[in-house]
């Protein structure tokens, strides 16, 4: 079984191998799509997630909506962590930096 993912600053997110980021042309929406799921993000979603490379840490992302919109780190925070943690819960985030967590291969499409 695998180990609950707890969304903090120092989490460096990452969509799962399991989990695609795909426009769907059928749909002219973005989707995620993992097994037998599929989730439509809205378009705050969907920037959040493409922040999602496993490179930068949720501090780094927050800080980066923070300037894009001037708007303070501290409320886009709340907002950007709850949003990590729910895709978290339901699998389709994971943390980089956690060992054998089975990233994706550089096949997000974005």
């Amino acid at each position: 079984m695998t180990a609950q993912l707890t969304i903090t600053e120092a989490t460096v997110p990452i969509l799962p191998r399991h989990v695609k980021l795909r426009h769907d042309e059928a749909r002219e929406r973005w989707v995620m799509l993992a097994p037998e799921r599929v989730l439509v993000p809205d378009e705050t979603a969907l920037e959040i997630v493409r922040l999602c490379d496993g490179e930068v840490n949720v501090a780094q992302i927050v800080d980066a909506l923070a300037e894009k919109y001037n708007a303070t780190a501290d409320i886009i925070g709340k907002d950007v962590t709850a949003m990590l943690q729910d895709l978290a819960d339901k699998g389709f985030l994971v943390d980089s930096g956690s060992a054998g967590n089975n990233l994706a291969t550089g096949e997000k499409s974005v």
